[in-house]
């Protein structure tokens, strides 16, 4: 029996002690597994809308800034619990954990009623700010669609808040189960609610909401009821369901950067979509498929993320720094291995990727080379998406909050607009790859600062 065992504590948690490949593997691998399925219900969820007409999928393009900013908010504060609460397990300080949890939940309801107030208020605006010149059933479309996702949010933050209390505890595994329950869901009942097929009545670009919202429910409800049932090392009592201002400024402190982070790509889908509706509709849909297409291959490295940061976390309390260097190392190469497989695809295939979305001539015109180009910049990506989850174990989520700002707001951004301008669309998607050079740039020199200023003081226990 365990000293910790021996002493009426649980053992210590295999984030502490398994060899850093299996460890890795263990919490990443179901995650990963989880995100290429939402990856492929993404892209599924546009097929059907784009069957529907290139309007259709306009509007959901056009929409997607503000889903962003939902999962920014979500994935942030979770992204900050983890942080926190998997640090106090490594220091076996399981009351603060518990602490921690039960205010990620509270943080999810709040996040969830003030995106009501957004779905009510502010969708109508955000569209008419977009769609100017455009065709008008682009806006009626984009309204029913991002109005119905933000009205009934709150499932997509329970859902977000309880596999993140999953994954802090190294039980990933049920994390694949609710995520691949709830987008599987949602890519049976995409058809039926969007073409009216049975007794489903046909609702178009709204039916794949209706769809995208019963998914999450579901999706919810079973991450919850893992929690409750398996996750032992945490105790969710309803009654300690109260804000503790000390606990929300730590999880904020690592999670806001995440948010406003994620927020910033957002701005970025924003802007690029002002500058390409500039051109016509048909290119904002080519850059909206492009991000459908793209998140095959990112989403996994994001679910490796998610693996990433709690082991970073744990190891950080427990003081290893070698299980650190590790993680990082091994993670890079996961990561760059999968990004070899998108800029594969992305470089031989593009014209049959862009006609599962019922591209038109002119859609496979503007996309075959944008989708090439914008790939050039995949491998620099994952080494950047490594390292920023390494800054967000260790507590320091700013530094990924710097680069995130310099890549999309500070270059990428600009020189999208500068290239259109002054040598046009063509040159455009050029502004992806000038934007991540400068990311791995900033991301460098944030690294060996953390290495000097905390890695290298971290003591190396056995």
């Amino acid at each position: 029996m365990s000293a910790a065992e021996t002493a009426g504590q649980p053992p210590e948690n295999k984030m502490g002690y398994l060899p850093i490949p299996k460890l890795l593997m263990t919490i990443s691998l179901p995650m990963m597994a989880s995100m290429l399925v939402l990856s492929l219900y993404n892209i599924v969820d546009s097929v059907f809308v784009g069957m529907v007409s290139e309007n259709a999928l306009a509007a959901v393009s056009l929409a997607f800034p503000m889903q962003i900013l939902v999962i920014a908010v979500g994935t942030g504060t979770g992204v900050g619990v983890n942080a926190v609460l998997s640090r106090a397990l490594g220091e076996r300080n399981f009351r603060r954990a518990n602490k921690a949890a039960m205010n990620g939940i509270l943080l999810a309801l709040f996040s969830s009623a003030l995106f009501v107030v957004i779905g009510l208020t502010c969708v109508k605006p955000f569209f008419a700010s977009q769609t100017a010149n455009a065709d008008p059933e682009i806006y009626v479309y984009g309204v029913q669609y991002l109005s119905t996702l933000c009205v009934f949010s709150a499932a997509v933050f329970i859902q977000t808040i309880f596999e993140r209390l999953l994954q802090s505890t190294g039980k990933a595994f049920f994390t694949m189960i609710t995520q691949t329950t709830g987008a599987v869901i949602n890519i049976i009942l995409d058809p039926f609610f969007i073409f009216g097929i049975g007794f489903f009545p046909r609702l178009e670009v709204l039916g794949a909401a209706v769809a995208t919202v019963c998914g999450q429910v579901i999706a919810a409800g079973l991450a919850l009821f893992f929690n409750l049932r398996f996750n032992t090392e945490l105790t969710l009592r309803l009654r300690e369901l109260k804000p503790d201002r000390a606990l929300i400024g730590a999880i904020y402190r690592v999670g806001f950067p995440s948010i406003i982070m994620s927020a910033v790509g957002s701005v970025m889908n924003y802007g690029m979509n002002l500058i390409l509706m500039g051109f016509s509709s048909t290119a904002a849909v080519v850059f909206g498929v492009y991000y459908k297409l793209q998140s095959f291959i990112f989403m996994p490295v994001f679910g490796l993320n998610g693996g990433v940061v709690p082991i970073v976390a744990y190891n950080y309390g427990a003081g290893r720094r070698r299980r650190i260097y590790a993680t990082l190392k091994l993670s890079v190469i996961v990561a760059e291995c999968l990004m070899a497989v998108g800029v594969f695809l992305f470089m031989v295939f593009p014209e049959p990727l862009l006609k599962l979305f019922s591209a038109s001539d002119a859609l496979l015109v503007m996309g075959v080379p944008a989708l090439r180009i914008i790939s050039t910049h995949f491998l620099i990506a994952g080494v950047c998406i490594i390292i920023g989850s390494v800054f967000q174990g260790l507590g320091n989520g700013v530094y990924s909050l710097i680069v995130s700002v310099m890549r999309q707001l500070v270059v990428l951004l600009p020189a999208a607009f500068l290239l259109a301008r002054f040598f046009g669309l063509a040159a455009l998607w050029w502004a992806f790859p000038l934007a991540e050079l400068m990311s791995f740039a900033v991301s460098s020199v944030c690294f060996f600062r953390i290495k000097r200023k905390i890695l290298d003081h971290i003591p190396d226990k056995a």
